[in-house]
């Protein structure tokens, strides 16, 4: 499928509701806090599970923790931490959008995602 040339912002919600996983992938970046992005040289990076992360806005805004699940149909982030009460008084992961959240500490276990922090950095 590709991305519409539409500039209706009907078509272009339209187009990332319908967009595939592969590409609801680059939807799913956070800013890095500003200690990260002077020693990586960018501004943003898809968040993965493992990540730390601290949440900017919403009711949680403050809050922080480990990101326990990553839902790319969904586009949304479970943090460690963040719950909300069900009527049956039971805990339930609240989801948090991405863009509301800043990394502050990566996971580094994949070699990937270490060269591509590679390419940017300032040497």
């Amino acid at each position: 499928m590709k991305q519409t040339k539409s500039v209706k912002p009907g078509k272009q919600r339209k187009w990332r509701v319908d967009a595939p996983l592969h590409k609801r992938r680059k939807f799913m970046g956070s800013c890095l806090d500003r200690k990260l992005r002077g020693k990586y040289g960018r501004m943003t990076i898809p968040i993965r599970k493992g990540d730390t992360v601290k949440i900017l806005r919403g009711e949680f805004k403050g809050n922080g923790g480990e990101v326990t699940k990553v839902d790319v149909g969904k586009s949304r982030v479970y943090i460690d931490g963040v719950n909300i009460k069900k009527t049956d008084g039971t805990d339930v992961a609240r989801p948090i959008d991405p863009s509301n959240v800043m990394i502050t500490d990566l996971t580094l276990d994949d070699k990937k995602r270490i060269e591509l922090l590679e390419r940017g950095m300032k040497k």
